[in-house]
């Protein structure tokens, strides 16, 4: 059976942070936790927000790490109890609107936070009693702010997925003109992101065929416009249509992912320095390979399909133009440029083996087949 789901609402235009005050009042938030990082506070974004907020009590929590973690979602829900808030603002990339999430779930349910962790059985755990969440997204990249997940570092060091429709956002404010001065290395890394969770989803073999044409067409958005927006951050109209391919991968993947999160899961729990999606632009062109030999993926000419999208030829151009593309933007050659070694790649195997992305890729993966994709991504 296929479950077909879309219930965000998003407000999408240059400006929307001005209704975020508004959204709280429709969503029925009185006293929202704001939770962000340093580096959007730094930038003046998070000033943006609290504008908006205007004459809403509140209190913010703004030490969320680049990946988020159990102790962060700890000491945000110590917060957010000790001011008596009733609701969630999330201001920031994927990193603080999971770690906001988080607290959803930390602050109204008991026990550790693994114990609703999808591959821990969890997700039926999560109940409605989650905290009410509106998402502001500052990047292009997770599209946390449509998505039912959050991915989160758990105090035993696994990167985990908690995942229920119970953490949707209640509202996505889309506001292009917070991206304007994203650098050009976040821009490009985040943007490759959304461009993998839009091929992800679309060589998935699940039967979920609006989230094809959603991923099809953010694709073909993503593609054209990571360019423009990396080398000219002021440019509105590219940062407008990578935002939107940002937004459409997460409403898309639904549908599932596969072995490049598996991967990326892995590894970044392993070491939570390197960035999701940088590793998501490594781990890309060897898994495109891997999934051209599954059967659904070759029936349904899936690679020539997202090759139009993406103006190449044939889907046989893919894995080297996501390569060229890498290296035009600026991004590493692969992992060993940052710092990943061979004698790391059982423990990354065992974690991307259990993730909750493994068993959604079009083509089961051995063991095996997880060394050869590290070694081409190396």
């Amino acid at each position: 059976m296929a479950l077909i789901y879309y219930v965000t609402q998003i407000q999408f235009e240059f400006g929307a942070i001005r209704l975020l005050k508004q959204e709280c009042e429709r969503v029925g938030i009185r006293k929202p936790l704001v939770v962000t990082d340093t580096g959007v506070r730094a930038a003046g974004v998070l000033q943006k927000a609290l504008d908006a907020l205007e004459g809403v009590p509140h209190a913010v929590f703004d030490q969320t790490p680049s990946n988020p973690t159990e102790a962060a979602v700890r000491a945000a829900t110590g917060i957010y109890k000790s001011q008596g808030c009733d609701g969630l603002v999330a201001v920031g990339g994927g990193s603080a609107i999971d770690c906001a999430k988080g607290v959803a779930i930390a602050a109204t349910h008991e026990g550790p936070l693994t114990r609703y962790a999808t591959i821990e059985g969890g997700s039926p755990r999560i109940t409605e009693k989650v905290a009410p969440l509106i998402a502001v997204p500052t990047t292009s990249g997770t599209g946390s702010e449509v998505a039912r997940g959050a991915i989160i570092i758990v105090d035993d060091h696994r990167k985990l997925g908690f995942h229920s429709w119970h953490l949707v956002p209640k509202t996505a404010i889309c506001d292009p003109e917070l991206t304007l001065g994203l650098p050009p290395k976040l821009t490009a890394a985040t943007g490759m992101d959304a461009i993998a969770h839009c091929m992800e989803t679309f060589m998935s073999s699940a039967f979920n065929p609006p989230a094809d044409g959603i991923a099809l067409d953010g694709l073909e958005r993503g593609w054209a416009n990571i360019e423009r927006a990396t080398r000219d951050g002021s440019d509105r109209e590219a940062r407008l249509n990578l935002m939107s391919a940002s937004m459409q991968g997460a409403m898309a993947f639904q549908k599932g992912l596969g072995c490049v999160h598996s991967l990326s899961h892995s590894l970044g729990g392993v070491d939570p320095r390197l960035h999701h999606g940088t590793l998501n632009a490594m781990f890309l062109p060897a898994v495109v390979r891997f999934n051209a030999q599954a059967p659904s993926v070759q029936k349904d000419r899936r690679l020539d399909r997202m090759a139009r999208a993406m103006g190449l030829r044939s889907g046989n151009d893919i894995p080297d133009a996501i390569r060229d593309m890498n290296a035009r933007l600026g991004l590493p050659s692969g992992l060993a440029a940052m710092g990943v070694q061979r004698a790391q790649f059982d423990e990354i195997i065992k974690g991307a083996m259990a993730d909750h992305c493994h068993k959604t890729n079009p083509r089961e993966a051995s063991r095996e087949d997880y060394v050869e994709m590290l070694e081409a991504s190396l």
